[in-house]
């Protein structure tokens, strides 16, 4: 196994400040001690509802967000402080693909300074080779070369996206984080961007942090997916095994919510998502402590973990 990100109880704390003194009285836990490792050239899935805690971890990696405690380590490096970040090259090894790719793309430039610029940061290059590189960039994800002179209000939502994956790559990173990429895409446009994203993988060998609430799109793009809520992991396996085996009440219930065009079958899936959430209501305690807290993760294969009161490991 070849790590390239290792997250070791990892931590993300807001203040809650009240009374006349504006003092802290409690903390929103958004992250509350997840740990995780992502392998070179392997797509890692995150999953769980809007609030979950998901897209903090993203930006915790990223250096978006301030880590309360916990580390996450690079190249032997713990690159939660800000100075070794610099140091060893990460703010050019992880880049991301925003949600909203209208918003983080500057409606004043043009296509070429807007991909050109993470090669401006990092490298020196001539005019000509930036121009080439950036060209070579858009013929991957798939736009013509017209597109180097056009703002970004000039394409469709779908296009705009594929200049954000072509953006995060104009860096070589190793790992890039994708928060919701393609949620706000039309279905056949969903799988264009998902398909360009897999042959940049491939072509250069990239690790992804996927993190999204839609399990069909994970399943088609995830190796190994961890389930969240309420700012822990509840379950962490590989595709087959969350898909096939899941353990965690949270995971069923993610799952029985699928969308199905199974008509024939609709009864018998109505009836199968009633049974789930009978069950979630029934077993809470088997499932969150006293307090609501998602229990810790216990191994019950090589590379299967559940967060359950009581547990038996198969295999290990």
């Amino acid at each position: 196994m070849m790590e390239l990100i290792q997250i070791k109880d990892l931590k993300v704390h807001y203040p809650i400040r009240s009374g006349f003194l504006n003092r802290v009285t409690d903390h929103v836990l958004a992250v509350d001690g997840v740990d995780f490792t992502i392998e070179k050239g392997k797509t890692y899935g995150l999953v769980g509802e809007s609030g979950s805690g998901k897209s903090t971890i993203g930006k915790t990696i990223l250096g978006l967000e301030k880590a309360t405690s916990g580390q996450i380590i690079y190249n032997g490096n713990d690159v939660t402080k800000r100075g070794v970040r610099k140091q060893t090259k990460y703010n050019r090894d992880v880049q991301m693909i925003f949600q909203d790719a209208m918003s983080s793309l500057n409606p004043k430039k043009r296509v070429i300074d807007i991909i050109a610029e993470p090669i401006r940061n990092f490298e020196r290059l001539s005019d000509q080779e930036e121009k080439k590189k950036v060209k070579s960039l858009l013929d991957i994800v798939g736009m013509p070369e017209d597109a180097l002179y056009k703002y970004p209000h000039e394409f469709s939502g779908g296009q705009r996206q594929r200049l954000g994956v072509a953006r995060a790559v104009a860096s070589s990173p190793k790992l890039i984080v994708a928060d919701e990429p393609v949620s706000a895409l039309d279905l056949s446009v969903q799988a264009q961007v998902l398909n360009f994203m897999k042959r940049i993988q491939e072509e250069f060998g990239l690790s992804y942090l996927f993190i999204s609430h839609d399990l069909g799109v994970v399943k088609y793009m995830c190796d190994n997916i961890a389930i969240m809520t309420k700012g822990r992991f509840v379950e962490i396996g590989t595709r087959e095994e969350i898909y096939t085996n899941p353990q965690h009440i949270y995971t069923k219930r993610l799952l029985s919510a699928i969308p199905r065009i199974d008509v024939p079958n609709r009864e018998k899936h109505m009836q199968q998502r009633r049974e789930v959430e009978k069950e979630y209501s029934s077993l809470q305690k088997e499932y969150y402590d006293e307090n609501g807290r998602v229990y810790d993760l216990k191994t019950i294969s090589p590379t299967h973990q559940v967060a359950l009161k009581h547990v038996e490991s198969e295999g290990v």
